[in-house]
């Protein structure tokens, strides 16, 4: 994976966008490459999403945008379904997601931080919805990102707009803005580590299926009859 690297960290696996040089914008492989990363975590308590260098994820790789323009209307299809097949294996990923995002966002870049369950920004971070810019929508992202700002689509996916961290963190598509990204994210991470593995996967489970109130005491109480519940709980009494 020449322009992804994947590194198992004890508990952690770290995904990281690797082609600074391309300001970690996607291609065909990149979109392939975490595709790939993304389908089968293992067992790992988080993962976490970073670019290398200077920016997160500046969208898409203009040469790749480039080489679009002469495909079809059935190759433009299946070359749209590839990067939401991507979105959509980070937004499942059964283990917790969380982005790591310092300096550019934009387009897709925004969409990964939509994608994750847990988005730390750097206070100089910028992100935008940029496509309408280049004649075309953010539609491939929508699933992911509309649940995220809901209304706030209205304004930024219509104008284009660059906006900064605090603007991201009001309408909710960072969790966190901070000076200290390293150590922000390591915060998070080791809150997830310390929870209950089995837990943290349900819970995340429990956020995208929404089940209805029967189903949701047969869920606490499977979890609570569980190995993992039985020995947490018994812990926490017996302050252990």
């Amino acid at each position: 994976m020449g322009g992804l690297r994947v590194e198992r960290d004890g508990d952690v696996l770290r995904v990281t966008l690797a082609r600074p040089e391309r300001r970690n914008a996607f291609d065909a492989q990149l979109i392939a490459d975490l595709t790939d990363a993304f389908a089968d975590v293992g067992d790992v308590r988080a993962v976490v999403l970073a670019g290398e260098g200077e920016t997160f994820c500046a969208g898409a790789d203009i040469d790749w945008q480039r080489s679009a323009i002469d495909l079809s209307y059935e190759d433009n299809v299946e070359d749209a379904l590839r990067l939401y097949r991507m979105c959509e294996t980070i937004d499942r990923c059964p283990a917790p997601v969380v982005a790591r995002i310092q300096g550019f966002a934009l387009g897709g870049g925004s969409g990964l931080a939509a994608c994750s369950d847990i988005a730390v920004a750097a206070s100089d971070a910028t992100f935008g919805f940029t496509e309408v810019k280049l004649g075309i929508i953010p539609a491939v992202i929508s699933p992911f990102v509309l649940p995220k700002i809901g209304q706030h689509a209205r304004r930024y996916f219509l104008t284009g707009e660059r906006f900064d961290a605090r603007t991201a963190l009001r309408i909710g598509l960072v969790h966190e803005v901070t000076d200290e990204l390293e150590t922000a994210t390591q915060a998070i991470v080791d809150q997830l580590v310390g929870s209950g593995p089995k837990a943290v996967r349900e819970a995340k489970k429990l956020i995208r299926e929404r089940p209805d109130g029967e189903r949701t005491a047969e869920i606490a109480a499977r979890l609570r009859t569980s190995e993992e519940g039985q020995t947490r709980l018994r812990a926490f009494f017996e302050r252990r």
